[in-house]
């Protein structure tokens, strides 16, 4: 996926509009191994390459999800090119099982979910998501919710350096939050510029050249977003929507996702915690709901990362449906 080169690590990778490849775009099709008459979602639709794909490779119906009403404007000629086999839907891939139960679909063949950004998200500066260019601090992928500009302007001090040291990993979170909290007293902080500028003032840049307001733009986009919980929640879709033999792939973008995948799937492939004398011992007696490829996230071909530098920071988990039945959200790890 051809994109500018210096974003945030955690930005999903995407191309421009006249050509599409997302990242590890042969891998996720080696592990869902499209075939003919088969049931696809793309729970994180974006900008379709993805979908494209998998309709390209198989004469196959995909179910396409995405909260942004933009990317079902984008979806619009692959509608037409596939037409009776691509249907959209506007909403959360959290909240697929509701989604596809009210068309009639119990059960699919394989599930792939791209975490995070789509490079139309980045580069249109009024969406609010790059520190690179001016706008609007938004940050919304839909329509509803507070914006990035509500909890910067809102949240208590101790609050938001909560959500920028959890969800950004940021060592600094602190003296950001302080720094904007000062700020903010002011006059209300309302534009991405303005904020990138306030955490550059505090923090220097790093020896590999990141951007100083990397991580506190990432956090406050999966805090306004709610992406961790929505993850969650999509994994249990997925388990409960898998038919069995069917395959799911995810492609993260940092480690708080990827953490969470690898977590799931090792649990749910009976690789997981196996508890102590302290923590019960939950799950370790169920038959495994999936089995895994690998142990280790596969990662992008050098070759890859230079054609596209968003891609460098891609993991890819898969894991195949058991016949078993689906754990369920009491034993989510």
């Amino acid at each position: 996926m051809p994109a500018a080169v210096d974003m945030p690590p955690a930005d999903k990778p995407a191309s421009g509009t006249a050509v599409h490849v997302p990242v590890m775009l042969d891998e996720v099709l080696h592990v869902l191994q499209p075939r003919d008459g088969a049931l696809y979602v793309d729970g994180t639709f974006g900008a379709g390459g993805y979908t494209g794909a998998l309709l390209d490779v198989a004469a196959c119906k995909v179910y396409a999800i995405d909260r942004d009403p933009h990317a079902m404007e984008r979806g619009r000629d692959l509608i037409r090119r596939f037409a009776g086999r691509l249907e959209l839907i506007e909403g959360r891939f959290g909240d697929m099982e509701r989604l596809l139960t009210a068309r009639g679909i119990a059960g699919v063949d394989g599930i792939v979910f791209d975490l995070g950004l789509s490079s139309p998200q980045i580069d249109e500066p009024a969406r609010g998501f790059s520190f690179r260019a001016d706008g609007p601090l938004d940050m919304r992928m839909g329509n509803d919710g507070a914006s990035a500009a509500d909890l910067v302007n809102r949240l208590p001090e101790a609050e938001l350096a909560d959500v920028i040291f959890q969800y950004g990993e940021e060592r600094h979170a602190r003296r950001i939050a302080r720094a904007i909290v000062k700020a903010r007293e002011e006059a209300p902080i309302a534009r991405t510029l303005e904020l990138a500028a306030i955490v550059r003032q505090v923090v220097r840049k790093s020896p590999d050249g990141i951007d100083p307001a990397t991580r506190t733009f990432q956090a406050l986009r999966i805090k306004v977003n709610d992406e961790l919980g929505e993850l969650q929640r999509g994994l249990l879709a997925a388990e409960r929507l898998l038919n069995p033999g069917g395959w799911l792939a995810v492609v993260s973008f940092h480690s708080l996702e990827d953490r969470e995948v690898k977590t799931f799937l090792r649990s749910r492939a009976g690789e997981g915690d196996r508890g102590s004398r302290h923590r019960p011992d939950i799950g370790t007696h169920r038959a495994p709901s999936f089995r895994l490829t690998s142990r280790k996230a596969l990662k992008p071909g050098d070759s890859e990362i230079r054609l596209n530098p968003r891609a460098r920071s891609a993991r890819l988990r898969a894991a195949q449906r058991t016949d078993a039945p689906a754990w369920g959200a009491e034993v989510h790890a």
